[in-house]
């Protein structure tokens, strides 16, 4: 595709330009993507050496983090902050614990104890600081440090000139922007938090693709078409087939290529929750944020093509005379205006699940009979899923489509909605409600076990596993939480019999017995009243302890609608003709999923759409 206009000047990124728009990503925003290393220290020696001597050893504080209160130390000499260890913290790779290390470097190398929050880390990084407070004092350092101003942010350019533009750095704008890359273009990065990686970061990576090479010697049979019709099925046949297609036919080759970029898997095919198959991709390190630290070398690797800048807000899409996009203007901390001249721009900035009131507004769909309001928690973070990236596109003319199709994950922390501790994915486990009795099919949809659970008393129920899941209390599980530090956080119960789990869980110890005996009857080749099939090669008979419980209830996951986008992913109008030069990927699109997104076709969608816009950004933008 040739482009419409030739009036955008595409003189690539100077070296000037990327040496100084990567400063932002040092200590304060880019946490990781230039290996966290920051500008050269401020040395306040001279004002330090006037103040009366401090106390000089390593005090501790107990601080309250985003997931779990932790320990922090401190260490002081007689007149400076000598070293921070906050190792002991609980909080989510890529998120809160990327912003502690980012923070706590920009504390010492500042000599400060007054540090802003990192947007999308917000209390994580105030954690750090009451913290640093708490030790300060105990150091009688306080006084001095508390006078010490907050450092100021790097300098940005007020204008920069690219091939493409990608706007949001989560797991669908990496993967466009890499894939860019590789197709030859100079890439920008806008993310508006100080966090890499948005919501892919916290989820547990399950990847959906026929897979034969690791499937067959598990003994499961799969194919494209079977994969293409329950994806069609999970969304109630309201998914646009053509997309759908384009999905399952490329998926294998997102995990080929994000192998190629240094992501291992697990040779075991697991089950996301609602997965309706045996197709979960899984990475081999904890999480999603395996994916995000692949993209961020690979950004390392190729700081000559391609910039990423946090704590952009990206306010408006530039369009030629023509309706052509060929550019971005964005916000820089909130105040200063940045306008990105470019090629193509590739919108990627997630859904839009954090957004109380829009997601209440448009939820007329399958979820019109719940008040989608702040009693319902959201799994994404939220300054990340609030749904700007559809504003843009549409003002662009581009066309916003299926808004009421919201999906509800089982796997909700009571309170928070986040997913956390013994998640729903896999198998090996059941839901009993606070009668101890099992009501759902645990393998159906996710939108069929989610309206079984608001229909149970309090609308909550219990997630039941035992040593199969969990052989060794220390060893960390997929997210890299142990049973252990979910225990001494009180975040789950446990027994070594069923009668001893139950009274923890404050359940019926017979009613809980014949629920587990009810699923296992299924396993050893029987049938149950829910239709659970034990169809899944890690299916097993739970007959042994230890058992452990933990607390669930619904919450937002995934927003299907979006931007109206073509197997192309170009950005396209009501009458269905792409908007010259404007691409999306991602959760911000609509059609792909339909009503009911099948578990793990996230991360498959969003890599391997992300891929595309990438590829034919570039294409378009090089034309």
């Amino acid at each position: 595709m040739t482009r419409t206009s030739d009036s955008v000047p595409l003189t690539g990124i100077s070296r000037r330009t990327f040496c100084k728009g990567a400063a932002v990503l040092g200590i304060w925003g880019g946490l990781a993507s230039f290996g966290l290393a920051g500008c050269a220290p401020h040395s306040r020696a001279e004002e330090l050496a006037d103040s009366a001597p401090w106390k000089a050893g390593t005090y501790t504080a107990e601080v309250t983090g985003h997931n779990a209160p932790y320990t922090m130390t401190v260490t002081f000499s007689d007149d400076a902050i000598t070293a921070i260890d906050t190792s002991a913290n609980q909080e989510s790779l890529g998120v809160g614990a990327d912003a502690l290390k980012a923070l706590q470097q920009q504390a010492i190398d500042n000599q400060t104890i007054n540090i802003d929050a990192v947007t999308g880390a917000t209390l994580s990084s105030l954690s750090l600081q009451t913290g640093l407070e708490d030790c300060a004092k105990q150091a009688q350092a306080f006084e001095v440090l508390s006078e010490a101003p907050v450092p100021e942010k790097p300098a940005v350019e007020e204008v920069y000139d690219a091939d493409v533009c990608v706007v949001g750095g989560g797991g669908s704008g990496l993967a466009a922007a890499i894939a860019a890359v590789q197709a030859g273009a100079s890439v920008i990065v806008l993310e508006k938090c100080g966090i890499t990686g948005g919501s892919t970061n916290v989820s547990e990576g399950a990847l959906n693709a026929v897979d034969p090479e690791r499937q067959e010697p598990q003994g499961i049979e799969d194919s494209i078409p079977t994969f293409y019709e329950t994806t069609m099925k999970g969304g109630h046949n309201t998914n646009n087939p053509e997309l759908v297609h384009f999905l399952t036919d490329n998926a294998l080759d997102s995990v080929h290529w994000l192998e190629s970029l240094g992501v291992e898997f697990k040779d075991e095919i697991g089950s996301a929750t609602g997965s309706l198959g045996q197709r979960s991709h899984y990475p081999a390190t904890p999480s999603g944020n395996t994916y995000i630290r692949s993209f961020q070398q690979f950004i390392d690797d190729n700081a000559d093509a391609i910039m990423l800048l946090n704590d952009m807000q990206a306010k408006e899409l530039i369009l030629d005379d023509a309706g052509a996009v060929v550019g971005v203007k964005a916000l820089y901390d909130g105040e200063q205006e940045v306008t990105v001249n470019c090629g193509a721009v590739v919108i990627a900035t997630g859904g839009f699940g954090g957004n109380v009131e829009y997601r209440q507004k448009v939820n007329t769909g399958v979820w019109k009979e719940v008040v989608l309001d702040d009693s319902i928690g959201c799994t994404n973070i939220k300054p990340c899923a609030q749904g700007e990236g559809m504003v843009l596109a549409e003002n662009a003319g581009a066309e916003l489509i299926c808004l009421s199709d919201i999906q509800l994950h089982p796997c909700g922390t009571p309170g928070t909605g986040l997913m956390e501790d013994i998640r729903t994915s896999g198998r090996n486990r059941i839901f009993v409600n606070t009668d101890g009795k099992r009501f759902v099919n645990e393998g159906a949809e996710r939108d069929v076990l989610c309206k079984n659970i608001f229909a149970q008393p309090d609308g909550t129920y219990w997630i039941v596993v035992n040593t199969l899941r969990y052989p060794d209390p220390d060893e960390p599980d997929a997210n890299g939480a142990t049973i252990n530090n979910m225990l001494a956080l009180g975040h789950i119960v446990a027994g070594d019999t069923v009668e001893a789990l139950a009274g923890e869980m404050g359940v019926d110890a017979a009613n809980l017995q014949a629920s587990i005996d009810a699923y296992n009857a299924v396993v050893e080749g029987g049938t149950d009243e829910f239709g659970f099939v034990a169809d899944n090669t890690a299916d097993a008979a739970m007959t042994e302890g230890p058992w452990y419980a933990c607390r669930k209830v619904p919450t937002v996951h995934h927003t299907m609608g979006g931007i109206r986008v073509n197997v192309e992913s170009e950005a396209c109008n009501a009458d269905g003709e792409p908007i010259p030069g404007l691409y999306a990927a991602g959760e911000c699109t609509g059609g792909i999923h339909g009503e009911n997104r099948l578990g793990g076709n996230a991360i498959a969608d969003c890599m391997t759409f992300g891929r595309n816009a990438g590829t034919n950004a570039a294409k378009y933008a090089l034309a």
